[in-house]
């Protein structure tokens, strides 16, 4: 699942910290998920793009899946899911991977005072998978496909690609840039992309604002 995926891309191994803040973690994960249920057929885009709902309500096995359909209960803009979607999802995907058998989540405290989470890989290859397939596309030694088109278009909509992926910041935002407008994807499929990519944006912008503020 991309969400999973994504995950695992965020995951610093080395300290079992998370490479991004907390705000564009959780609204790239909620971006992946909306795109799994575009996929699945289960979420739909308007002729316009400016509003997605569900048409089909038939549960899904994936937990993360069919509990963020709940949340989308009337047609609304793709910001509004991502700002609906994200809640919990953190906890959620982690805690999934964590069944797998993935990963360890364990308490820590962020200056001795304030609880916080460490993610310890345990199955060092499905991070490894994910992260070669995704840095080859990143610095163009091969063409993306829907996954890691998919992976690299979120992490560009938070400003995070240089975050989970080791290279140079400047190249790799470019070729993100492409791979996000690129024709990896079906044109159907690529428009509910866009509009997501563009919902996630907006929910980051708009939570650093409310941050500053």
């Amino acid at each position: 699942m991309l969400h999973e995926d994504l995950m695992l891309l965020f995951i610093n191994e080395q300290n079992g910290k998370l490479r991004a803040d907390s705000s564009s973690v959780e609204n790239a994960l909620a971006g992946a998920v909306l795109i799994e249920l575009a996929n699945s057929g289960r979420v739909a885009f308007d002729p316009n793009g400016k509003k997605l709902q569900i048409v089909d309500p038939t549960p899904l096995k994936d937990p993360v899946l069919q509990e963020s359909v709940t949340r989308l209960d009337k047609p609304m803009k793709p910001q509004r899911a991502v700002e609906r979607v994200r809640k919990q999802l953190r906890d959620n995907v982690a805690a999934q991977l964590e069944s797998r058998g993935v990963v360890r989540v364990e308490p820590r405290k962020v200056m001795g005072i304030f609880p916080a989470k460490s993610y310890v890989i345990t199955k060092e290859a499905a991070q490894n998978d994910v992260r070669k397939a995704v840095t080859e596309v990143a610095h163009g030694y091969r063409g993306a496909d829907a996954r890691t088109g998919s992976l690299i278009t979120l992490l560009y909509a938070v400003n995070s690609v240089h975050k989970a992926i080791e290279g140079d910041k400047r190249d790799m935002n470019k070729r993100a840039k492409d791979i996000a407008t690129g024709n990896w994807a079906g044109d159907a499929v690529r428009r509910a992309i866009e509009a997501i990519q563009a919902g996630v944006g907006a929910a980051t912008a708009a939570a650093a604002a409310a941050s500053s503020g």
